[in-house]
């Protein structure tokens, strides 16, 4: 069966990137988030980056015209169970992702695959959890979506060759790269960066330096295009602390305990752009170290 309609979960950053992926390739989307009112801002969203696209010529006005007739607002998680494909990017919470699957399961057609954006959590767990674990596999999009080229694939212990290998043929037809990766915490990307940032993190926690000086050095002392704490409020720090205990419940070794400064911020509410403080305070015209 192919692939033509694909119901995408979660209206956030991420989701709306993932949504405006495949519809710029031609797939249907169904766009679905458990907050209805976030659908239209996420339109719009959407919208807006196309017609940036076509200003800096780089779609013409009639891709633009086209890619937004694939895309569909659904306020009703179950009218998804008829999509060929489900793309999952809910919060990175395992007890809501959880829910999400439960839900839909029974409305589901026979040969619906499904995959969640996680970043970090066990795809073997979540997709024992579902009906179909032979076509449940990770697909994790890299932030932003649109602009990042890489797709890590990841199966599941019970991920069969079909589901797997038409995955890599959606990810082909999305032009992006795909990078296989073990059901391991936080697979390749995230098992390298975010431990990086936890130690950015303890640097500025140990006052080895500022906001300021740590991601210059990063910047300039290793060509970063970002340094560690400005990315990781580009991220979220509810994230980076999300995936840091799953590293730590998962690996059970000390080196990916999170810092207790990261923790302060989320217990905080200071989650980076998203709230407009994080380690810098994006609230005034140009960004300001918090520390």
């Amino acid at each position: 069966m192919d692939i033509q309609k694909v119901g995408v979960i979660g209206a956030g950053q991420m989701g709306i990137g993932i949504a405006q992926v495949f519809v710029q390739a031609g797939y249907d989307v169904l766009l679905n988030d458990i907050d209805p009112s976030l659908l239209e801002p996420a339109r719009t969203t959407i919208v807006e980056t196309l017609d940036h696209l076509v200003e800096r010529e780089r779609i013409s006005a009639s891709e633009r015209d086209e890619a937004l007739r694939h895309l569909h607002l659904e306020p009703d998680l179950t009218k998804l169970g008829a999509s060929e494909l489900i793309v999952e990017s809910a919060v990175e919470d395992e007890a809501v992702k959880v829910d999400i699957f439960k839900t839909l399961g029974p409305h589901l057609g026979p040969d619906t695959i499904l995959t969640t954006n996680t970043s970090s959590i066990s795809i073997t767990r979540l997709a024992s959890t579902t009906d179909r674990p032979e076509r449940f596999m990770g697909l994790h999009f890299m932030n932003p979506a649109p602009v990042m080229n890489l797709i890590e694939l990841i199966r599941g212990i019970a991920t069969d060759d079909e589901t797997f290998n038409r995955m890599r043929d959606v990810v082909a037809r999305l032009g992006k790269t795909p990078a296989v990766a073990e059901d391991f915490p936080a697979f390749i990307v995230n098992r390298i960066l975010l431990p990086m940032i936890n130690e950015a993190v303890y640097t500025l926690y140990e006052g080895v330096g500022t906001v300021e000086s740590i991601d210059t050095a990063m910047r300039l002392g290793t060509r970063h295009p970002m340094g560690p704490l400005e990315l990781a409020d580009f991220i979220g720090l509810d994230t980076c602390l999300a995936i840091m205990n799953v590293l730590h419940d998962g690996l059970a070794d000390t080196k990916y305990r999170p810092c207790p400064l990261l923790v302060k911020y989320v217990e905080a509410g200071w989650l980076g752009r998203k709230t407009g403080r994080g380690f810098y305070d994006y609230r005034g015209e140009v960004p300001v170290p918090t520390r």
